[in-house]
């Protein structure tokens, strides 16, 4: 048989195997339909809460970038090293 013939037949035999994906999600909670609104119940955001969320944020991406600083140094200063040592 030739490779080409062989391809297209296990092509069509893995594909017959597959599951019916479509079928699978048509009845779960989510999805989309035109008559259902989604309800959210967000609380309202003051100023004074936005520049907390703010400050917050600023925060932990100092530490992030600290912690990816760190972490670089710690691996570029041995290479480094045995690089100049050879």
């Amino acid at each position: 048989m030739p490779l080409a013939e062989s391809m297209i037949s296990s092509l069509k035999s893995n594909k017959s195997v597959m599951l019916d994906k479509s079928k699978r999600f048509r009845k779960t909670l989510g999805g989309y339909n035109k008559n259902r609104k989604g309800n959210f119940d967000f609380p309202e955001a003051t100023p004074e809460i936005l520049l907390k969320i703010r400050k917050k944020l600023k925060r932990e991406q100092q530490i992030l970038w600290l912690k990816i600083s760190i972490v670089s140094i710690i691996i570029i200063t041995p290479l480094v090293w045995m690089l100049l040592a050879s």
